[in-house]
């Protein structure tokens, strides 16, 4: 089996002195480096948000980050204003080997919707083409690593084992952000979608 290393979203704005930190998240930059050597593929995730994003608290009036609102394609926790495109906050880590990236999938970039997952929009509909790349290269074996652990780690790996690829979530190359008992939740979907927790 072909493999890929689908590193997910470890970008300045997600580690220690962002706008949206995840704790602990620049723990993970060098083994994550060292782990892309053991793989045929490596793809780089990068949010990339264009300003005023519907996603953003501050893009909704009496609104604070954090607070659940519907939109129209379901449920959207509101952020702080993160992963502005063109941004220092949106750029990677300084430390990720971006050199060893055969592609970069960014998204999130659509205005009127949130982008968690490597493969779909929020909507579960709307294909970012990464599953079209890892098909046409032959991949089938893809082990996930990054931030964070609990919303595009968990949505990419639960939308991978959908479309029928192998997938292993390399847990202590992951942070989390946690909301109100929201790694549990996604440890629980993951397992239940077929994906392996290594």
């Amino acid at each position: 089996m072909t493999r890929a290393l689908i590193v997910i979203d470890v970008q300045n704005d997600f580690c220690p002195g962002g706008a949206l930190a995840v704790p602990g998240g620049d723990e993970i930059v060098s083994s994550i480096n060292a782990l892309m050597a053991e793989h045929e593929a490596v793809v780089l995730t990068q949010d990339w948000h264009p300003s005023g994003h519907s996603s953003f608290a501050s893009s909704h009036d009496g609104k604070a980050p954090y607070d659940m609102i519907d939109m129209p394609y379901g449920p959207q926790v509101l952020w702080p204003d993160h992963c502005v495109q063109g941004t220092q906050g949106a750029a990677f880590h300084a430390d990720l080997n971006t050199d060893r990236a055969d592609m970069i999938v960014r998204k999130g970039y659509r205005p009127a919707i949130d982008s968690y997952s490597a493969f779909f929009e929020n909507d579960h509909e709307t294909p970012t083409g990464l599953e079209g790349y890892l098909r046409t290269r032959g991949i089938t074996k893809l082990t996930m690593v990054g931030l964070a652990t609990d919303f595009c780690v968990n949505f990419s790996a639960v939308d991978a084992a959908k479309l029928g690829f192998n997938v292993t979530v390399q847990m202590s190359l992951c942070r989390a952000i946690d909301l109100e008992g929201s790694l549990a939740a996604a440890q629980s979907g993951m397992i239940d979608a077929g994906v392996t927790l290594a």
